[in-house]
C-alpha cells in the first residue's frame, strides 16, 4: 500500500520504518524537505517529500503531528490530497503550555480526531494508536506479548476494516471499534490517566487491556 505520513517526530520515524519493513511504499511529509534534513542527524527510515507531495501519493494517510497543529499541518497537505482516503490520526491534544503534567487542549465536548473530519469532510478520518507510546504501535509484542488493546473510532466502516488490517500487520490482536468519530473524545482522555502511569511505573512500555 502506498503510505503517506505526515510528521518527522519519533512517532512518524517508527512507525514509517515499521510499515517499510512490511513491505509498503512509504514517504515521510515535511513543510521543509531541505530544512528537515538539515537539522536532522539521523537518516530517515523512508523518503522526505513535502506535505502535499505525500499526501498526493499516498493511498492512506497518517497524521503523526502534535495535536494542537495537525489541522493546519494537514490543511498544508492540501483538502485535495486527503479527499476519499482514510486518514489516520494518532495525535493527542496535550497542551504543554503550564507544564508538566499536560492539559487537554481539547476535551469533553470535541476531540482532534473530530476536528480533522470536520475540517476535511471528503476524508475517511480513523482515530487509533494515541493511547500508546510509539514503540508499542509498531511493536505490540514488545509489551505483554502482544495481549493488551486497541481502540478505533470513525465514522466509516470499511475504512476502520482497512485500518483495523495495517493494525493487525503490526501485530494487534484486540482491536476495540468504539463507534463514530466522536468516540475518539473517550480515547484521547485516556492520555491524562496515561501520562501519570508513565511517571509512577517509570516507563512507557506499557498499554490498557479491556478484559471482557
Amino acid at each position: 500500500m502506498k503510505i503517506g505520513i505526515l510528521g518527522t517526530g519519533s512517532v512518524g520515524r517508527t512507525l514509517a520504518a515499521r510499515l517499510a519493513e512490511l513491505g509498503h511504499d512509504v514517504v515521510i511529509g515535511t513543510r521543509d524537505v531541505a530544512a528537515t534534513e538539515a537539522k536532522t542527524e539521523q537518516p530517515f527510515p523512508a523518503p522526505l517529500r513535502t506535505a502535499p507531495e505525500a499526501a498526493a501519493h499516498a493511498e492512506l494517510v497518517i497524521n503523526a503531528t502534535g495535536g494542537q497543529v495537525s489541522v493546519a499541518a494537514l490543511q498544508g497537505a492540501g483538502a485535495e490530497n486527503l479527499a476519499g482516503k482514510v486518514l489516520i490520526d494518532i495525535s493527542n491534544p496535550l497542551d504543554f503550555s503550564q507544564g508538566f503534567p499536560p492539559r487537554l487542549a481539547v476535551c469533553n465536548d470535541d476531540s482532534i480526531g473530530e476536528q480533522i473530519q470536520r475540517a476535511f469532510p471528503d476524508a475517511l478520518v480513523v482515530k487509533t494508536l494515541n493511547t500508546v507510546t510509539a514503540d508499542v504501535m509498531a511493536h505490540p509484542a514488545k509489551v505483554g506479548d502482544g495481549d493488551h488493546t486497541v481502540f478505533v473510532s470513525g465514522n466509516d466502516p470499511d475504512a476502520k476494516g482497512t485500518v483495523s488490517q495495517l493494525l493487525r500487520e503490526f501485530g494487534w490482536r484486540d482491536i476495540v471499534d468504539v463507534g463514530d468519530i466522536t468516540t475518539a473524545r473517550g480515547v484521547e482522555m485516556m492520555l491524562p490517566l496515561w501520562v501519570r502511569l508513565m511517571g509512577a511505573i517509570g516507563t512507557q512500555q506499557f498499554n490498557y487491556k479491556l478484559v471482557r
